[in-house]
């Protein structure tokens, strides 16, 4: 809408509360936003029995005519801070053939091979009674339900039992409700009438692999040294991780390595690196200053690798944060860095959120997991992904060094997330 020389623009949000909707929209048009109409929408579509109803809201915000700024892709509006671009799944995993998918037959012997387990487990949960576990509590039936829908419903229960399995699943295993309603919509997208739960099961593998990504290891410099950050709050890990690492390019890929920590705080931790580096026979150095930092740089210009390891500070300490975010940026132009954020999987995942906030306002990075041995359920990897937009890198799964570290596995991971087995 137009009035005079200004514009007016007036959009639809939705979220699970208003208040949720509203801030969808204040961050896409600003605080300037009203509020002229809200409601609840009743999901609509296959999965609709078990979705819960979600908020409406419309906001107008009026703009000067110049400052007109066209309304974003839809594709864009729905990342919510998560990954940037919906990767569209290959077309073949939409299209039904005799049997068989139109994918390359090594990959599909793969895939099958992931998921026998869980389809072993889905088969026998979907000829017997559900346990109370997997049972999905719904809101009384909605009388004004379609009989198309009902129908849908009715001719292929087999289906329909699944995805209410394979949603139950998902959250037990700790991925949040709504990335979960995310995939489920996702699988409504390709959903067709007749639908086998083997066709939906390997959309939803599909499907989740992608939006996972590869890992992105360590890549070498193009020229000199590449600096290596690892930031991250205490106690998760970071420096028997450091030295797994090192011992992998030391020993094994035989680069020379020379290990870093700003940790004067923790002596026992610098100890520790200082012990692994004597092992390795790699140079080891504290660093108290922003110049020492740059001095030790340049003193291993020749060196493959330097290692970093930091302080964990508070998320809430805005002085640490600072000084962190000086810290990382001090050698910039100096030589090519990357920064790693090591997170424990055992971590709530309210506390990862704050934390992986906090540290994307110092520094971009890329995620690495430890601790995998000590929890039987990975829906964090997969939520902070989403959450942060931020590529995987390596997991840990125990403390011997250097064997308890591997390059993320996407298909791994999700096969443990619908599946509920480590």
């Amino acid at each position: 809408c137009r009035d005079g020389d200004s514009v007016m623009i007036i959009k639809k949000f939705q979220g699970k509360t208003e208040a949720e909707a509203t801030e969808l929209a204040k961050k896409e048009l600003g605080d300037g936003v009203v509020v002229m109409n809200v409601k609840n929408v009743k999901p609509k579509g296959f999965f609709a029995s078990f979705r819960k109803p979600i908020t409406e809201v419309t906001v107008a915000l009026e703009e000067e005519r110049e400052r007109f700024v066209p309304a974003k892709k839809e594709t864009e509006k729905h990342s919510e801070g998560g990954l940037q671009k919906n990767v569209p799944i290959t077309e073949a995993w939409q299209k039904e053939t005799s049997g068989v998918y139109q994918r390359n037959k090594a990959e599909i012997g793969t895939i099958e091979e992931k998921l026998d387990s869980l389809q072993t487990l889905l088969v026998q949960q979907l000829k017997s009674p559900a346990p109370e576990k997997t049972e999905i509590h719904e809101e009384a039936p909605d009388e004004s339900k379609t009989p198309a829908k009902e129908t849908e419903e009715e001719k292929n229960p087999e289906l329909s039992k699944f995805l209410k399995l394979l949603y139950n699943v998902m959250l037990e295993n700790e991925v949040d409700e709504k990335y979960v309603n995310q995939i489920m919509e996702d699988i409504e997208k390709v959903h067709k009438p007749n639908m086998p739960f083997d066709y939906a099961l390997a959309n939803a593998y599909q499907r989740m692999v992608l939006k996972f990504g590869a890992a992105e290891e360590i890549a070498p410099a193009k020229s000199g040294p590449k600096a290596v950050f690892f930031i991250g709050p205490t106690g998760v890990g970071k420096t028997t991780t450091i030295a797994k690492i090192a011992s992998k390019f030391s020993v094994e890929d035989k680069k020379r390595v020379a290990l870093l920590t700003t940790d004067t705080f923790r002596i026992a931790a610098a100890e520790q690196l200082r012990t692994y580096a004597s092992i390795l026979e790699v140079p080891f150095r504290v660093i108290y200053t922003i110049q020492e930092l740059e001095d030790a740089v340049r003193d291993f210009k020749e060196y493959d690798y330097i290692l970093i390891d930091t302080t964990g500070h508070s998320h809430q300490n805005e002085e640490q944060k600072e000084a962190m975010k000086e810290l990382v940026h001090c050698i910039d132009g100096m030589v090519e860095k990357e920064v790693f954020l090591v997170l424990s999987a055992t971590t709530k995942y309210r506390d990862l959120v704050q934390i992986a906030d906090s540290y994307k306002d110092v520094v971009e990075y890329k995620l690495i997991f430890t601790k995998l041995d000590e929890t039987s359920a990975f829906g964090n990897i997969l939520n902070l992904r989403f959450h942060t937009g931020a590529s995987l890198s390596y997991v840990t799964c125990g403390q011997n060094v250097p064997d308890d570290i591997v390059n993320f596995n996407p298909q791994n991971t999700v096969n443990s997330l619908l599946s509920g087995k480590t």
